[in-house]
């Protein structure tokens, strides 16, 4: 998903600390120039003027004509980066330099692109930490540029309505715990296994043993597919929230995360139960990140 930064402010000019040396060596030019009546000194003065002066609307437009596009966010554990993948383009029919891409509410995280050609785009990613799980939202995107002397800086801020999800970081036991079946009862079903009795085929997960994979139909032209059997089980593997041995909710979050990726791992159908929710056993990507999404959001 992309989404287009919308401009709130109409390029805000400001002093950068440079500007203070340049205001220095005007003010001492001067003084040298009054005191000796030097007309060198008087020329080298009004020259760096002019070139100062004539830098302003220079500065003020190499923002001219560039929109962001902040394209969807991957989600992200706790403790790790997240990457915010954007794209300048630059409408105009003038090539902008030295553009600065910073996100003001998440620490100034930024990067630089130095040169975006005229009807033409630049990608860059900017990366922040991951602090604390749940869903965040990044609310604006910086637009900056000291061009073309560094004395005066332009901005362009943009709304980036953008969310981003962040897991638990998985931590604690990495054996998985006993299967069990619901409510406590034992059951005999029908799972995923290497049993004798083939049960159909289904999209093949990048990753996993390619001892099942439908050969004929891929000769065929057709996809990869996995095939699938089933075997006797006695009982189910459900993560439970109200098992995990812990004081603090967080670790006990965390450690449901780590049980959701050795499952994965190890191929074996899980489940995941929640005060509120109950996800039924099932393997996969899109199985793996509703898990962890739900562990996310958890309150």
């Amino acid at each position: 998903m992309r989404q287009g930064g919308s401009s709130k402010s109409s390029f805000p000019l400001a002093p950068t600390r440079s500007f203070a040396g340049l205001l220095f060596v005007l003010a001492a030019i001067w003084y040298a120039a009054s005191s000796q009546n030097n007309a060198a000194s008087y020329l080298l003065l009004f020259a760096l003027m002019s070139v100062f002066l004539v830098s302003i609307p220079r500065t003020l437009l190499n923002l001219g004509g560039l929109q962001a596009t902040a394209e969807s966010i991957k989600p992200a554990f706790a403790g790790q980066e997240v990457s915010l993948p954007v794209e300048v383009t630059n409408e105009s029919r003038a090539t902008r330099y030295g553009i600065a891409l910073t996100l003001p509410d998440l620490g100034d995280a930024g990067e630089h692109i130095d040169e975006i050609p005229a009807g033409k785009a630049a990608r860059t990613v900017l990366r922040f930490p991951a602090a604390t799980r749940g869903e965040h939202q990044i609310g604006r995107l910086h637009l900056t540029s000291v061009y073309p002397l560094g004395f005066l800086q332009v901005l362009k801020q943009l709304s980036t309505p953008q969310r981003y999800v962040v897991y638990p970081k998985p931590a604690g036991d990495q054996r998985l715990p006993a299967e069990t079946a619901r409510s406590g009862q034992r059951s005999s079903r029908r799972e995923l296994g290497e049993g004798d009795d083939f049960a159909g085929v289904r999209a093949y997960v990048r990753g996993e043993s390619q001892r099942h994979i439908d050969w004929k139909a891929v000769a065929r032209g057709q996809a990869l597919m996995t095939k699938q059997f089933t075997a006797e089980s006695d009982g189910m593997l459900y993560l439970d929230l109200a098992a995990v041995q812990l004081d603090d909710l967080e670790a006990r979050l965390s450690q449901l995360a780590l049980w959701v990726i050795e499952a994965e791992r190890a191929r074996r159908p899980y489940g995941l139960r929640l005060p509120a929710a109950e996800i039924p056993p099932s393997l996969g990507e899109s199985h793996l990140h509703g898990c962890l999404h739900a562990l996310a959001l958890f309150q």
